[in-house]
């Protein structure tokens, strides 16, 4: 019988020992329990590290979104690898869960080393030009100021909205989000996003 795929994201938070916990982690949290609940689909354990499970087509987006809210502490940065594969009957905790998917991001995310974000997946010809992508996406986003994370986050949650309104949402001028999102390279990110989206097989595909 074929197997759904799905994508499991292995992080951990960088340099999260210089600052409160607290600064972080409940708004981590609030993110993680859009996919769903603790420990099932997400958990936190190790105290900075974390792992969630989202939609394969999904991926990227969540893990950018993870980025940008967290770099929103100058102090703070994220590394996550994104596996994508199958899985087997899901336990209690996800990070008790296995299958395809799991050994997959396990195996990238102690590859990444000093590397941000990396994916690995059935589709190693796709997993060579993403992760190509991912270094180069990386030389701009490794850079975020809080400001600019805060803007692009906002961006991202609400991809309905234009510039006007969430200058709105935001409490900002329409040229400060503007001028927010283009260091961000927003343009860029959606296009990255865009074409993810074409290529990774939609939820309830099988392999």
């Amino acid at each position: 019988m074929d197997k759904e795929i799905t994508a499991i994201l292995t992080g951990d938070i960088v340099n999260s020992r210089s600052i409160d916990p607290n600064s972080w982690q409940t708004g981590l949290k609030q993110l993680l329990d859009e996919f769903g609940p603790s420990p099932k689909v997400w958990e936190i354990y190790r105290g900075d590290a974390f792992q969630v499970e989202v939609p394969a087509e999904l991926a990227l987006l969540s893990a950018i979104r993870i980025k940008a809210l967290i770099k929103q502490n100058k102090h703070l940065d994220v590394r996550i690898a994104i596996g994508i594969g199958t899985k087997d009957f899901p336990k209690s905790s996800i990070t008790e869960s296995n299958g395809e998917a799991y050994t997959n991001s396990g195996r990238c995310f102690e590859a990444l080393k000093k590397k941000r974000l990396a994916v690995s997946s059935p589709w190693k010809n796709l997993d060579s030009e993403w992760n190509l992508y991912f270094q180069l996406a990386s030389l701009v986003m490794d850079q975020w100021a809080p400001k600019t994370a805060y803007i692009l986050k906002a961006a991202l949650d609400h991809p309905e909205f234009n510039q006007m309104e969430l200058a709105e949402l935001l409490d900002r001028s329409q040229s400060t989000v503007s001028e927010g999102l283009k260091r961000a390279g927003f343009d860029e990110i959606e296009k990255l996003l865009q074409r993810y989206a074409k290529q990774i097989p939609q939820k309830g595909t099988s392999l």
